[in-house]
């Protein structure tokens, strides 16, 4: 029974269009694929190891006989090799005349590989990821998986083979040409107008280009660009100055040609999404939608100073990846060829990328010439021009996604302008979004990750590009995942306009340092409250990961250098969603100094789960535009953003906030002299007073769910 698998003919499905038959023979898998341009049946040949696909084949192919010989009835099944399977969701359909019923299971851990069963029997191996669900199923039962968000009557269909038109060189507005491949649907009736798909990359126009190429199935023409300095394109790159307006002229490149029906759509995530919303602050008339997924935010909000400090490990890790030359270095980028401890300690920070990639990196030289924010950082801000943007933008990330401050940033500039045709999706995701249903240990449902993520853009393209009138646009306009609640919400804004804004005050008996220190947070300002005082001392900073996840807190906050507030035990479930924000309220002796607030959930075991963190430096507390540096032992106010979340603290839990000054993996520690932060001058350690009474009240601002809020306290 269990060789079943061997002798069964699976289709192969990526983002709903037919990509040919997979075969596990004894020895080897055998893949017959498809030609892409004709869409005909070709032979069979060994599946190529090093494929390009999501979905894991070689993985399924060795362990086969263990998928094969589980019993898949209970309703969580445990394999020999330690995957968890849970029951999921059922599809129904008519196979050969008989109504059949098949069961999805969901793996919980780990990158998903999701299985569908008939029977008892496997019928299929799925991984849903953001290009789409990449599906082996078993010859004609295709209606009984997740391929079925794919027949959507209004959706565009897969119906068109890929005519490769190859490569052009398009001159910029300075001259400089841009490597650009163009891919049209191959089956249009001669002389037809297209709309446009256009992707810009940094990471190699070639990298992707089969996925990219899914869209030309679906009959759209598809434009894939080398941004300049990368790869084939010509050019320097300096990142984030030209992207604005070499998107705008890559869009008149594009309208002017013979196949362009002139409208113009955008897709892009990480830097790819920097690029698509610098392109829609260019004003462009014919670029109708944008499709923006966990985009980096302006250079002083998320990526080289962010909150005015000067990044470390992640920005480091990204320029030394594209330093090295023309094309990126995954493996620095992933800190496996540099190590980020050596990296974000060494010295002089001028020199970085000679002493970690033995030659200098033009970004990180460039950088450092322009130490405050000046004319060059402002044309790389997008929300300098965000008056420009009336482009249909749909925004997808997560809150375990590093870029998630790009992201607020985003939409923060969508609602202060009020941009028609915006909308939001937000799930418990990191950069990579759409992955798992688990993260450091914190467990989300199973529906945490989608079956219909690519749907849902093809849907905004098809509406805003094609004028399909799919009811997208009719849709509340944001759609959110609550972690602890493990369930998906809408609201029609973000921040959720059923939110109520509520104050949680900071409070302490003067001892707040560390978590057994005695800070409080408060549902009103205490009128006494001594303030807390702390040492920072440069040389030795807080060296947690700094990341957008959910990371224990629990050992760093035994630290005397960092101030915590804890609310009282929750008596009832309490939901937060939306944008965060803090106030405080603090003194340095130093004439400048960093902030880091972070937000946290308190189990019963003691355990601190970060939720979100941000950093400041003090002298750009007036704004980027106004620097000051402090007057050693002043007040001083700190409106402080802090990234979204939607989590449900549930009772029994506890609400924590703290304060430090550091954070040496998202930016190197500030040496409080105020002196130029790429000269190395002498740290010096300082003492930090943090205020919070009824004259300074600090505090942390939450968007509450009402639903679940206790109106007389939550705690």
């Amino acid at each position: 029974m269990t060789a079943y698998l061997h002798t069964t003919t699976f289709n192969f499905y990526c983002s709903g269009v037919y990509s040919g038959k997979i075969y596990f023979a004894e020895k080897e898998i055998k893949h017959a694929q498809v030609d892409l341009r004709r869409r005909t049946q070709m032979q069979e040949n060994v599946l190529d190891k090093q494929g390009k696909y999501v979905l894991p084949l070689q993985k399924i192919y060795e362990q086969l006989d263990i998928y094969a010989q589980a019993d898949w009835t209970p309703d969580e099944v445990v394999l020999k090799n330690g995957d968890i399977y849970q029951k999921h969701i059922q599809y129904t359909a008519v196979i050969a005349g008989v109504e059949k019923i098949s069961q999805v299971w969901a793996l919980r851990k780990g990158t998903a590989l999701d299985i569908v069963t008939l029977d008892g029997e496997i019928i299929a191996f799925l991984t849903p990821n953001r290009y789409g669900i990449e599906l082996i199923v078993k010859e004609g039962y295709e209606q009984l998986t997740p391929l079925v968000v794919y027949d959507e009557p209004l959706l565009s269909k897969p119906e068109y083979g890929v005519n490769d038109l190859g490569t052009y060189l398009i001159p910029m507005r300075d001259g400089v040409k841009l490597a650009t491949d163009v891919f049209l649907p191959e089956g249009i009736q001669p002389g037809s107008k297209l709309p446009t798909i256009l992707v810009r990359t940094c990471y190699d126009r070639n990298g992707k280009k089969e996925i990219f190429m899914r869209w030309a199935n679906k009959g759209y023409a598809v434009v894939s660009q080398d941004v300049r300095g990368r790869a084939d394109s010509e050019g320097e790159l300096i990142p984030f100055y030209n992207e604005r307006d070499d998107g705008y002229d890559s869009i008149d490149w594009i309208i002017a040609q013979d196949w362009s029906d002139g409208n113009v759509g955008m897709w892009g995530a990480s830097y790819l999404g920097y690029v698509v919303v610098a392109a829609a602050t260019s004003g462009h008339p014919n670029l109708k939608a944008v499709v923006d997924e966990v985009n980096v935010g302006s250079p002083f909000v998320d990526t080289v100073r962010k909150g005015g400090t000067l990044c470390s490990w992640p920005l480091l890790s990204w320029t030394l990846a594209q330093s090295v030359g023309t094309r990126t270095d995954f493996d620095i980028f992933a800190g496996i060829t540099v190590s980020p401890e050596e990296a974000v300690d060494a010295r002089p920070i001028k020199e970085i990328p000679q002493q970690m990639i033995g030659k200098a990196s033009g970004p990180w030289d460039l950088w450092s010439q322009h130490p405050e924010y000046d004319d060059f950082w402002r044309n790389c801000t997008f929300t300098e021009r965000g008056d420009q943007v009336q482009v249909p933008m749909y925004v997808i990330s997560g809150w375990y996604d590093g870029d998630s401050a790009g992201v607020s940033e985003t939409w923060r500039m969508l609602t202060e302008h009020d941009v028609p045709n915006r909308k939001i999706r937000l799930g418990a995701w990191e950069h990579g979004p759409n992955r798992s249903r688990e993260l450091n240990g914190v467990n989300f449902g199973n529906d945490a990750v989608v079956y219909d993520y690519d749907v849902s853009v093809l849907r905004w393209f098809d509406h805003f590009l094609k004028g399909i009138p799919n009811g997208i646009d009719q849709e509340p306009r944001a759609s959110y995942y609550v972690v602890g609640e493990n369930k998906w919400r809408t609201s029609e804004d973000w921040t959720p306009t059923e939110a109520k804004c509520t104050s949680f005050y900071l409070s302490s008996g003067g001892r707040a340092n560390s978590g057994h220190g005695d800070g409080q947070l408060l549902s009103a300002p205490a009128e006494v409250s001594p303030e807390d005082m702390f040492v920072y001392n440069p040389h030795e900073p807080m060296d947690d990961s700094g990341e957008r996840e959910p990371e224990n807190l629990r050992k760093y906050e035994l630290r005397n250098d960092i101030l915590v507030y804890t609310s009282e035990v929750l008596v009832d479930d309490l939901t937060v969603a939306g944008e965060l924000s803090a106030v405080i309220y603090a003194a340095s002796t130093g004439l400048d100094t960093d902030w880091v607030v972070s937000l946290s959930d308190v189990n019963e075991q003691g355990d601190s789960i970060r939720l979100s963190n941000y950093i400041v430096r003090a002298k750009y507390r007036h704004g980027l535009d106004h620097p000051e540096l402090l007057t050693p032992g002043q007040v001083e106010k700190y409106d402080i953003f802090m990234p979204n979340i939607a989590h449900r603290f549930v009772a029994g839990h506890r609400i924590r906030f703290s304060v430090t000054s550091s954070s040496k993996f998202v930016a190197f520690p500030n040496t409080n002299t105020g002196e130029n932060p790429y000269e190395d001058s002498a740290a010096i350690p300082v003492q930090q007073t943090l205020y919070h009474n009824s004259e300074y009240p600090s505090q942390v601002l939450l968007p509450v769910i009402p639903n679940f809020f206790h109106t007389k306290s939550v705690f």
